[in-house]
């Protein structure tokens, strides 16, 4: 009650004081065009504007967009609830428990669309907003105004909302300033802010490293006190996080940036430990790097490979201990694949429909020294052989191999059979096989042979 009776008194004068500072900046002044947004985003916002409805494009396409980068996404954000969204187009489903939002899909695009939601005070009664003993919001479904709306949001530079029927771009916490300053500034208190999502703290390291940016020193202050709330996320939420990072095209830059924040602890703890030893440090930067090639250039980059490469060296220490505790070589590769694999799901909630993948590649390891006899013809069909070649061409990268081992696959691979036979090793000559002694029969059955 106390909480509503202050909301009352104080409301209007905190809501002028938030309308105070927008700024509705023209096309003249920022220079985009109505025409560089996707046509499936300019269909839903004509469409809702023609409902009668506010609705703008939002967030990262109009950040993006400044900086002369190309979005992944264009969000839109409304007045609209979800309801009504969702009863203007056809092709549309609400989704979401902590967020309902709606998805509208046009042809092979999918636009998503939420209704502004308010960032001021709430009370026990708000059946809609919930949060966890820590602060952190678990539900949040409070519909409010625009400028509540850019209250709530992370970072200035992803509060800007842009109109593509008059073209402005209206900004109530100066993010236009911000991305000129290359500046990635936290809304509101950062302490805050992080109790209320964890996660922030990891966007502001993927931004950072994605948009080449400083941290605001206040809004990177309270990073170390609090990065052990990243264990109250749930795993599935750090995962898609950790693949956003890693999927970014500055996978890299990323890696590095979350160490130098120590958010990897509750992430990947075990970075400490590869990027310490120059050989480990070698496979990740080559790892990363050539993910990020790929991302940049538009190719698929398969989430299991990548996993696989993070993951490796820690699936190597744990192999050798077993070895040194007496375990055989193959069940010990697959006791710490399993071991490993389990460990990092405690912490990050890689989907077990990565695990075969991954397992492949790491077994097919030890099968790339084997070059006599039939055995690379074997391998060559391997349904997985392409990204095992691939990972054995980082190791070779990183010196854990001879290169000399990457390039012999790479020859044999496309050679003719004349030249593949030519390539072939001669068998390692080991100790002789002993000849399998064949039991003697029993004296009863002789009898009864030679009494048939």
């Amino acid at each position: 009650m106390i909480a509503r009776l202050i909301q009352r008194v104080f409301g209007k004068k905190t809501a002028a004081a938030k309308k105070s500072r927008l700024q509705k900046i023209p096309l003249e002044q920022h220079g985009l065009t109505r025409e560089r947004i996707l046509p499936c985003a300019l269909k839903v916002t004509d469409t809702l504007q023609q409902g009668g409805f506010a609705a703008f494009i939002v967030g990262g396409a109009v950040r993006d967009l400044l900086l002369g980068k190309t979005p992944k996404d264009f969000d839109v954000a409304t007045n609209a609830t979800p309801e009504q969204v969702h009863a203007l187009f056809r092709r549309s489903r609400i989704i979401g428990r902590r967020f309902r939002l709606v998805h509208v899909m046009c042809g092979a695009d999918t636009i998503e669309v939420s209704t502004f939601r308010s960032n001021g005070l709430v009370t026990e009664d708000d059946d809609d907003r919930a949060t966890d003993a820590t602060g952190r919001i678990v539900r949040d479904n409070v519909f409010g105004n625009q400028e509540d709306d850019a209250e709530r949001r992370d970072f200035t530079v992803n509060a800007l909302y842009y109109d593509p029927a008059s073209q402005e771009i209206w900004d109530y916490r100066g993010g236009v300033a911000d991305i000129e300053r290359k500046t990635l500034r936290m809304i509101g208190d950062p302490a805050t802010r992080y109790r209320e999502d964890p996660i922030r703290m990891l966007r502001a390291a993927r931004f950072a490293a994605k948009l080449d940016f400083k941290i605001d020193e206040a809004t990177r202050a309270p990073v170390a006190e609090l990065a052990d709330l990243l264990e109250n996320v749930p795993p599935s939420r750090l995962f898609d996080e950790m693949l956003k990072l890693l999927l970014s095209g500055h996978a890299l830059r990323g890696v590095h940036q979350l160490r130098a924040e120590g958010l990897h602890h509750g992430i990947l703890p075990l970075l400490d430990t590869i990027l310490a030893q120059p050989e480990g440090e070698r496979f990740i930067t080559a790892a990363l790097h050539n993910t990020d090639l790929r991302v940049q250039a538009g190719k698929p980059v398969s989430p299991a490979f990548l996993f696989a490469t993070l993951l490796w060296h820690e699936l190597q220490s744990d192999y050798k201990a077993r070895i040194a505790a007496g375990t055989k070589p193959a069940p010990a590769l697959f006791e710490a694949m399993d071991a490993v694999l389990d460990r990092q799901r405690e912490r990050l909630a890689v989907p077990r429909r990565l695990d075969g993948t991954m397992k492949e590649i790491w077994s097919m390891q030890a099968r790339f020294e084997q070059r006599s006899g039939s055995r690379p013809y074997r391998l060559l069909p391997h349904p997985r052989f392409r990204a095992g070649y691939d990972f054995l061409l980082l190791r070779a990268q990183s010196g854990e191999v001879a290169q000399e081992l990457g390039d012999w696959w790479t020859t044999f691979q496309d050679a003719s059979e004349e030249t593949r036979a030519a390539m072939l090793l001669p068998e390692t000559q080991g100790a002789p096989k002993r000849r399998r002694k064949r039991g003697k029969k029993p004296a009863v059955a002789s009898e009864q042979a030679g009494e048939a």
